[in-house]
Formats: structure tokens, sequence, C-alpha cells
């Protein structure tokens, strides 16, 4: 009995024994286990930042490059419309330049035409003028004879005879006559009493008279006319001194 009770308490012993080493080996393999479990934690965490940061790159890669693509697609249609609309505009500046030469042709075409019409008034204007200029002095010329004739036969009526009816008639015909010439700008020229011109009196004789002064007309042969301040006779004078 003793032996048996040895036997078991040795055997007690050895379940003890085995019990602690095994409560040790369950300790160890706790330990690895929260060690591989914690390692395996820090690696999952790691490779967890590692991804999220790769994936966060990638998608800022992606965002940038389609940003990229973006602007290439807008720049991209921004010179397609400028390649479709600068024919266009080039057309039109073009029609804009062409219409505006033509314009500026045709103002000149008009500015010259109404120069040489301008030039051709004044030119017709100064013509008939000048044709009518002839034609007056044509006939004034003829006309100047008779007033010549009024004033010496006026000349002869004695200061008796003056009251006469047919001298009276005779004196207003040659003022009508005369008044008639005025209105159509025929102006005698005056002469006796004032300095010789040779632009408008022809001196016939010279002499010398003390009363007077030098180049002086003194005495009027023939009364000489201007028509629109051009002479059309010269008055005939004697020039003293």
């Amino acid at each position: 009995m003793v032996e048996d009770e040895k036997n078991l308490n040795a055997e007690a012993e050895n379940i003890e024994e085995v019990n602690a080493e095994a409560k040790a080996a369950e300790e160890t393999v706790e330990n690895v286990a929260d060690e591989a479990a914690e390692n395996a934690a820090d690696e999952a965490a790691e490779n967890a930042a590692d991804e999220a940061a790769e994936n966060a790159a990638n998608e800022a890669n992606a965002e940038e490059k389609a940003q990229d693509e973006a602007d290439v697609a807008e720049d991209g249609a921004s010179e397609e419309n400028t390649e479709d609309e600068d024919p266009k505009l080039l057309i039109f500046k073009k029609k804009i330049d062409k219409k505006d030469e033509e314009i500026k042709e045709l103002n000149d075409k008009v500015m010259r035409q109404l120069a040489e019409f301008d030039n051709f008034r004044k030119r017709t204007e100064k013509e008939k003028s000048d044709m009518f200029d002839t034609g007056a002095t044509s006939v004034i010329e003829k006309i100047l004879p008779v007033v010549d004739s009024f004033e010496r036969a006026m000349k002869t009526v004695d200061e008796a005879d003056k009251d006469d009816e047919f001298v009276k008639g005779m004196t207003q015909v040659y003022k009508q006559l005369m008044q008639c010439l005025t209105d159509a700008g025929v102006e005698a020229i005056e002469a006796e009493g004032k300095e010789f011109d040779p632009n408008l009196h022809n001196a016939v004789m010279h002499g010398e008279d003390e009363n007077l002064g030098e180049n002086i007309i003194a005495e009027e042969f023939q009364k000489g006319y201007k028509f629109h301040d051009k002479v059309i006779r010269y008055s005939m004078v004697r020039v003293v001194n």
C-alpha cells in the first residue's frame, strides 16, 4: 500500500509537472501568438498605410492626368475653333479691305470729277464773260463816236439857244445814252487837271504851263472810256511841264 501511495504521489507530481509544463507552454504559445498578432497588426497597418499612400498618389496622378487631358482637349477645341474661324475672319477682312479700297477709289474719282467740273465751270464762266465783254466792247466802241458827236454838237450851242426845245430834247437824249452806258459798266476816264498815266492816257501834244505842275494834263482832245476796268479807248491829251 505504501508503494502504491508512493506511486500515486509520484504520478501526481508528474501530472503536476506536466500541467506546469503545459501551462508554461500555453503561456509561451500565448506570448508567441500575441507577438505574432502584434507583428501582423503592425505589418498590416504599415501595409495599409503604404497602400493608402499609394492609392492617394495614384488618385492624385489620375486627377492630374485627367486635368491634363481636359486641358489638352480644351486647347484642341480652341485650336479647332480658331482653325475654323480664321478662314472666315480672313475672308471677311479681305472683303472689308476690298470694300475700303473700292470706296477710296470711288471717293478719289468723285473728287477728281468734282474738281474737273469746277474747273470746267470756272473756265466756261470766264469764256462766257470774255465773250460778252468782247461783244459788248465791240458795240460800245461803235457807240462812242456817236457820243463824241453829241458832245461836239452840245458845245456849238449858244447860251441863248440852250432853252430851245430842240436843244433840250437833244440834251435829254444824250443824258439817257450816257446813263445806259454807265449802267452797262462804261466809265469815262478822268483826264484834264490829272497827272498823266500812260495806262489811261495817250499824250499827243506836250507843252509848258507855269500854272500847272509837272506832268499834268492841260487839255483833253478826245475823252477816254473804260469797260469793267478795262480801257477800251485811251484819252487823247496834251501834257505840260
